[in-house]
């Protein structure tokens, strides 16, 4: 289940709501708890099992951590060493079994046949934020849970369970004991949620149906291939961050608060600076969990150079189970290298030339993510930099054009804190009155696009 369908927005949604309020404080967790099994198991029903085995690896280990930690500090040690090791065996198992076969085969020869096990939906989320508490137990910056239903809430809580944002438990183990909700608190998540409801139905599916059109084209203009090449950027950005922003929404209406996940990342004027402001809880994740323990930049600028390429390589990795996501990710620890040894004071005294730059290196970077092989990446790349033998632009490209000007126009000013900052100095009367009535218009819009069109892609479902 995806939130921008009307199955989620006017049937489980205001159930879940409904019975979470007329129930009592202390058996709210319990209704969260059996909501967000419902909410998982809609399309997957088996692979609950594995969300609660999941659940109770980290649930246990964690207790024993806690148990040992000062007492016996090696036993601590090795538990949690042997629950990373579990955590990651089935991440490889389920997320990346078929790619290691296949690569076993073509590199020997040998025909070993592909386990062909589906995917299960948001196994890299849950498994990264469920894993993070006992290392947090360990380190001594979380308290340990005893409560298997607030822990089992914790990880799959279903606002951020299938894509993020990635929560750590001390980031909201407090509120898993005791949340304040508000009228202004869930108003406030109503309105963040069509926010992001928004970006996901009337941009990013428009903006979408765009790059599908290049995506499939043979025979890409100059034009043709920058035009597909920056749908699909601004595609990914407003489903990406619409979903967060509908999770921090849900996660408000439910009495949580979130961290946030994106500020505006196409605004940055470095490669640094973008990952900085995009999908900020993965980067979190990875700094605390990998780039740190590695030893960070405290022992000199070569061993720093390395962390990052070991980082950017995992990450690139993260987010699927192909080959050509080890390339993303050591095509941005090139850049991420580049501008730390060389280029980072020169992009900061040139901020015009560091935006232009890092809008290029997003947008051929994006290629890579999304391209599956490295040919086509390869006709893409050619056609973006004028070699593609297809000339500069044609007829259908001036159509294409044109038919999506306004919708670019509304991404670009979108994608800046622009508008937020023009309503922002609207007097608080005139706000107050405005801001409903915006807030409904958009959701009547959404719900006649849900009802209406057959495009509602999500794309991080795959990982």
């Amino acid at each position: 289940m995806v939130f921008s369908t009307v199955v989620f927005l006017f049937f489980y949604l205001p159930i879940v709501l409904a019975v979470y309020y007329l129930s009592p404080v202390k058996y709210r967790n319990v209704w969260l708890f059996i909501a967000n099994l419902v909410f998982y198991g809609w399309g997957e029903p088996v692979y609950i099992l594995l969300m609660l085995f999941s659940i109770c690896l980290n649930y246990t280990s964690g207790r024993i951590i806690a148990g040992c930690r000062t007492e016996d500090p090696k036993k601590a040690k090795a538990v949690l060493a042997v629950n990373t090791a579990v955590n990651l065996l089935l991440l490889v198992v389920f997320k990346y079994a078929d790619l290691l076969a296949a690569t076993f085969n073509r590199l020997t020869g040998a025909g070993l046949p592909l386990p062909g096990l589906s995917l299960p939906i948001g196994i890299s989320f849950y498994t990264f934020q469920s894993m993070s508490y006992p290392i947090d137990v360990y380190r001594g910056d979380a308290r340990p849970q005893y409560d298997f239903i607030k822990f089992g809430t914790f990880v799959s809580l279903f606002p951020q369970l299938i894509a993020g944002p990635i929560v750590r438990y001390k980031d909201i183990s407090d509120q898993l004991d005791a949340r304040h909700e508000s009228i202004g608190q869930f108003s406030s998540g109503v309105r963040r949620f069509v926010i992001g409801l928004c970006k996901k139905v009337l941009i990013a599916n428009n903006i979408g149906a765009l790059w599908d059109h290049y995506a499939a084209a043979s025979g890409l203009t100059f034009v043709g291939a920058w035009l597909g090449a920056l749908a699909f950027s601004l595609q990914l950005y407003f489903d990406f961050s619409g979903y967060s922003d509908m999770a921090i929404g849900l996660g408000r209406m439910l009495g949580f608060e979130f961290l946030e996940n994106f500020n505006y990342p196409y605004i940055a004027k470095s490669v640094t600076e973008f990952w900085r402001r995009w999908h900020i809880s993965l980067g979190t994740w990875f700094r605390d969990y990998l780039y740190i323990p590695l030893g960070g930049n405290r022992r000199g600028l070569p061993r720093q150079l390395v962390n990052i390429l070991i980082v950017w390589a995992l990450t690139g990795l993260w987010h699927g189970a192909n080959w050509t996501f080890l390339l993303w990710g050591l095509y941005y620890a090139f850049f991420l290298i580049l501008e730390k040894v060389f280029l980072i004071r020169f992009l900061q005294k040139t901020p015009v030339f560091g935006h232009f730059y890092t809008v290029l290196v997003a947008a051929f970077g994006w290629m890579i993510f999304q391209l599956d092989d490295l040919a086509s990446l390869g006709a893409y790349w050619r056609s973006m930099l004028g070699f593609g033998g297809n000339g500069f632009i044609d007829a259908a490209d001036i159509y294409w054009g044109r038919s999506y000007l306004a919708v670019f126009m509304i991404a670009v000013l979108a994608a800046t804190p622009l508008g937020k900052a023009c309503y922002a100095k609207f007097s608080e009367p005139l706000r107050s009155v405005l801001t409903p009535a915006l807030v409904g218009a958009a959701l009547i819009l959404c719900t006649a696009y849900l009802v209406d069109a057959t495009y509602n892609p999500f794309l991080y479902f795959r990982f």
